[in-house]
């Protein structure tokens, strides 16, 4: 990897030595050495069954690797966290989480839940005036405020995830966690939620982003980890990284890949 994409562990918000992770009796993720910095956004690219969701289980805390001397995750410097501390910091997005919300919980709410990490607002959260102003101003931002009365089992994929997204949003971390962040929105919902990660990373924030889709690659990512059967096969320059050869093994099927305007893509191969 170039030395000017190189990380420095004393500033490193990722850290993993030699981590590996089982679920159940099988290792998922073998050995994963790596180092991410703040400012680095970076792409996890792999197909289904590669570890990605091992791999965000890893940063939420769900999962730990397998005890050794020199293995270790570190968030910030940090092996131990209390987790409401950290969720101040980071803020994770997935599929997880979009299925666990009741599907009464209203817009307004989902937001205000974030000041909180909570996956609704209870009586006994003390909700200030200045949670209901920063709320209602996340949902001017995101283009949402009709949501604020609906049901989230009334709102569309893509409102649910803008939603979500300003829940995470509202109390302003410094890193953003997606999984997969566009599937099952339609064009225009895409756009418009990539557009807002976009400006998060142009205001200084980082994101990790775990994917299985080219296509979600913002411009503003620069970097890119392949990630194969639980291991790191390629990392380095999106420009560099991204490539028919590296990405025809990566999903084990013959692909091209355009590139335009900074937004790459995959189509099948042609024969010969």
């Amino acid at each position: 990897m170039p030395d000017d994409i190189l990380s420095s562990e004393e500033s490193a918000f990722i850290q993993m030595h030699h981590a590996t992770v089982y679920r159940g009796t099988q290792p998922v993720l073998h050995d994963l050495s790596l180092v991410i910095d703040p400012g680095c956004s970076t792409v996890i690219l792999g197909p289904n069954g590669s570890g990605k969701s091992t791999f965000m289980k890893l940063l939420s805390r769900e999962l730990y690797p397998v005890v050794g001397s020199d293995r270790y995750i570190r968030l910030m410097g940090r092996e131990h966290w209390n987790v409401w501390d950290l969720r101040s910091q980071i803020g994770i997005i997935s599929a997880d989480m979009q299925q666990a919300y009741s599907c009464h919980t209203t817009g307004l709410e989902i937001i205000l839940s974030g000041f909180f990490s909570s996956l609704d607002v209870y009586e006994h959260q003390p909700i200030s005036l200045e949670h209901r102003t920063k709320s209602s101003e996340m949902m001017r931002t995101l283009g949402i405020t009709h949501l604020q009365d609906r049901p989230f089992g009334e709102m569309s994929t893509g409102e649910q995830r803008r939603a979500l997204l300003g829940r995470t949003l509202v109390h302003e971390p410094r890193f953003l966690v997606l999984d997969e962040p566009t599937t099952g929105l339609d064009v225009r919902a895409c756009f418009q939620y990539l557009q807002i990660i976009r400006n998060f990373i142009r205001h200084g924030g980082t994101v990790i982003l775990v994917t299985h889709h080219v296509h979600e690659i913002p411009p503003e990512i620069e970097r890119v980890m392949l990630l194969k059967q639980g291991r790191i096969t390629e990392d380095g320059r999106k420009v560099d990284v991204l490539n028919d050869r590296s990405l025809s093994a990566l999903f084990e099927t013959p692909v091209h890949l355009l590139h335009d305007h900074g937004w790459f893509q995959i189509v099948p191969a042609l024969p010969g």
